[in-house]
């Protein structure tokens, strides 16, 4: 069975976090960072299709299953460019700050030889699904939303999926690559809406209102993934699949009970 990391490179829903913890966005605009550790989503191509679907139905592009909103778009705050691109979508471990082309260097090494067996260990070398299900925002209320995301559970909720996390979080802070409390501050989601990706800045408009898209997809059940990858992504950057430019990944395997690790660099310079 095709398996386990790759890239070693709602309201009525917990996400799959640290309790009382939603600091990781706003805490992050303070610092500059250049790459960050993504478990990548968009490798899925039907949870592609569907997040491009929920954008089409908010923005009234859905001739199928039109929505029906009490206000209009321009006044939720709602327009196109603060969609997050399906070809992105992904979860965030870790944001990281690699300013020159040694200090990326040393990152792929940590995550290639530092952190595999750490990880493998965590995950008790066996595959680990999430659910997606619902959606939330983050921080504040509905009606002032910086942030729409959903929810992650992992499957079975024994907490390898953290755990896992957790290791690579400590071997990026131990060093100096991760941003201060980077630990407690995590708080994996998948995002599909920001306030911030706003292209028209001159509009002074820092969130929306996402009440009537809540109660349209607060119980929408988004599916079930294997964890297969994780990436040190660059950011502002995009390989040609349109996902963010990868410096490293790593696949496992899962065969007959025997874990397979192969090391890919991605091709081409690293950019910094």
């Amino acid at each position: 069975m095709e398996n386990l990391w790759n890239r070693c490179s709602s309201s009525h829903q917990t996400p799959l976090a640290f309790k009382g913890n939603q600091k990781q966005i706003g805490q992050a605009h303070r610092e500059v960072f250049t790459h960050f550790v993504s478990l990548p989503l968009a490798i899925y191509p039907e949870l592609k299709k569907n997040i491009e679907a929920f954008q089409n139905s908010v923005l009234g592009n859905n001739d199928k299953n039109p929505l029906t909103f009490q206000t209009t778009l321009a006044e939720m705050g709602i327009e196109k460019s603060i969609f997050v691109s399906p070809k992105t979508f992904h979860l965030t471990v870790v944001m990281l700050k690699l300013e020159n082309n040694e200090s990326v260097v040393k990152a792929q090494n940590i995550l290639k030889q530092s952190i595999c067996s750490n990880v493998r260990q965590a995950l008790k070398d066996r595959p680990v699904f999430i659910r997606l299900r619902g959606l939330d925002c983050m921080n504040g209320s509905l009606d002032k939303t910086r942030v729409l995301y959903v929810p992650v559970e992992e499957v079975g909720h024994e907490g390898r999926l953290l755990n896992a996390c957790h290791v690579i979080i400590d071997a990026f802070e131990n060093a100096g690559f991760a941003g201060k409390d980077a630990k407690s501050r995590l708080k994996l989601h998948a995002t599909v809406m920001n306030a911030s990706y706003r292209k028209d800045k001159s509009k002074k408009m820092d969130t929306f209102d996402a009440r009537e898209i809540h109660k349209e997809f607060e119980n929408k059940d988004w599916g079930t993934y294997l964890i297969r990858e994780a990436h040190i992504s660059q950011r502002y950057k995009y390989d040609p699949n349109g996902y963010f430019h990868c410096c490293l990944f790593h696949i496992s395997d899962i065969d007959n009970d025997q874990i397979y690790l192969l090391h890919v660099y991605c091709p081409g310079k690293i950019d910094v």
